[in-house]
């Protein structure tokens, strides 16, 4: 008789299994191979799922006043306006791409994100269905965050803006601002200490919805150059309508 829990494997997935009983005979060989042809079977069902609820959310038509009726429970953390907070600890979302919104919201419910809070609140006991996703997206889409992000030391923009420059811009265009049609995010005046972190857990396994060339690219930064990239993009501006910070000289 046995009882094991298996968690993160391979570290791609996560999954948890419980096994009560296994004849001796089969050997722990035979106990890993099962748990990883199950993860296996796990993980693709995910994208899967993942892949059809966002088909359904695009083609969902927003309602501004439900979305903004979502987002009261949003605001708690992220704040009425989508700033989060300077430590880096919630993200800035207001103003975010829907498209991209559509997506992380969905990966959440999937389990091609993590985060045991946002898993929460992105459940079907808080969004019951695609339409709500929509809905909520677009009510944040046009909020407007104030107030400045969180920055770094600033000791290195030129390098991060160089950076930035031959290893980002193509995807995520020239002032950071993203793409909407590819669903790729708008980065610039993201908080500092937020984007670092996403950074390392994107490399260390934990962003499972990142794609394998992106974990790549940045598995070439080093400490050094994840900083300097990271207090860069805190220091551009959020959004279009705000005044460019040509601070150390290093963003324009």
């Amino acid at each position: 008789m046995h009882a094991i829990a298996v968690r993160s494997v391979p570290p791609a997935v996560k999954i948890a299994v419980l096994v009560r009983t296994w004849p001796s005979e089969h050997g722990w060989a035979a106990v890993a191979s099962g748990i990883l042809l199950l993860a296996t079977c796990v993980a693709a069902h995910a994208v899967s799922s993942a892949q059809e609820e966002l088909a359904e959310v695009k083609r969902s038509v927003p309602n501004l006043d439900k979305g903004a009726d979502y987002f009261d429970s949003c605001g708690a953390c992220h704040g009425p306006d989508g700033g989060g907070t300077r430590d880096g600890q919630v993200p800035r979302i207001g103003g975010q791409h829907a498209s991209v919104l559509w997506k992380q919201l969905t990966d959440y419910r999937h389990d091609r994100r993590w985060d045991v809070r946002m898993e929460h609140f992105a459940d079907r006991h808080n969004l019951a269905d695609a339409q709500a996703i929509a809905d909520v997206s677009a009510y944040i889409h046009q909020l407007v965050p104030s107030g400045p992000a969180g920055e770094g030391n600033g000791k290195a923009l030129d390098a991060g803006a160089a950076l930035y420059a031959q290893r980002c811009s193509r995807c995520h265009q020239t002032n950071a601002e993203g793409d909407a049609a590819h669903a790729v995010p708008r980065i610039a005046g993201q908080h500092y200490d937020y984007l670092r972190r996403q950074f390392y857990d994107a490399v260390d396994g934990r962003r499972p919805n990142f794609s394998a060339a992106h974990i790549r690219l940045l598995a070439k930064l080093d400490h050094d150059e994840i900083e300097a990239l990271s207090d860069y993009l805190s220091r551009l501006p959020a959004n279009r309508s705000q005044p460019t910070n040509k601070a150390g000289g290093g963003v324009h």
